[in-house]
């Protein structure tokens, strides 16, 4: 079975990847950020290193995912294929930051790896406002995420719910997580694993 959980950058995907996996004894994959070299450039002149940041994404997840169908486990999945390729590609396409030419060679590139692998059995798509992640990424402090900016999340979230509006390609589950706090909050997270078996497995 394979769960995938989707969502804004600092709304607690890694987080919550790390406690389900942990109450359902599932495998975590997480999103390589640490290990990302393109990271840091990308933050500090986003139009040299946007696409290069989003091949790079590519290529990571299509390979994640192929250790993921082909090892017969139960894996959650901290962030998808889709949302480099329905969210961030596009948009730093519509802010002028790619090309319009190398956006439709990545879209074509998508499109082919896509074709080779199959959407998760559940996603979990984790929804917050604005000031909720903005609060949530300097928590973390992660140094390259200090130049992020509000309109940037803005039209993130603006592409997520679009995305999330049209999403038919297997079982969604849609949480709240502005009134959430599933890290400290023992019965938070209780609500949420009690949503996750809803949808899993039929229980109420």
């Amino acid at each position: 079975m394979h769960i995938a959980v989707a969502g804004n950058i600092g709304v607690g995907k890694t987080s919550l990847t790390e406690l389900l996996a942990k109450n359902f004894d599932w495998d975590p994959h997480y999103e390589l950020v640490d290990d990302n070299p393109y990271l840091d450039d990308f933050y500090t002149d986003m139009q040299r290193w946007a696409f290069n940041l989003q091949i790079y994404f590519l290529n990571s997840r299509f390979g994640q995912l192929k250790e993921i169908q082909e090892s017969g486990k139960n894996i959650i999945q901290d962030r998808t294929i889709y949302e480099d390729a329905q969210i961030f590609a596009p948009n730093l396409h519509a802010m002028g930051l790619i090309t319009s030419r190398d956006f439709e060679n990545y879209a074509r590139l998508f499109e082919l790896m896509a074709s080779f692998v199959k959407p998760p059995d559940l996603l979990i798509y984790l929804r917050a406002s604005v000031p909720t992640l903005v609060r949530q990424i300097q928590a973390r402090g992660r140094a390259y995420e200090s130049s992020i900016r509000i309109d940037y999340l803005t039209r993130l979230n603006e592409r997520y719910e679009a995305w999330i509006s049209e999403y038919t390609q297997g079982k969604l589950l849609i949480i709240d997580t502005d009134d959430l706090d599933f890290m400290q909050n023992q019965e938070d997270l209780g609500f949420i694993v009690d949503k996750v078996n809803a949808e899993l497995h039929g229980l109420f």
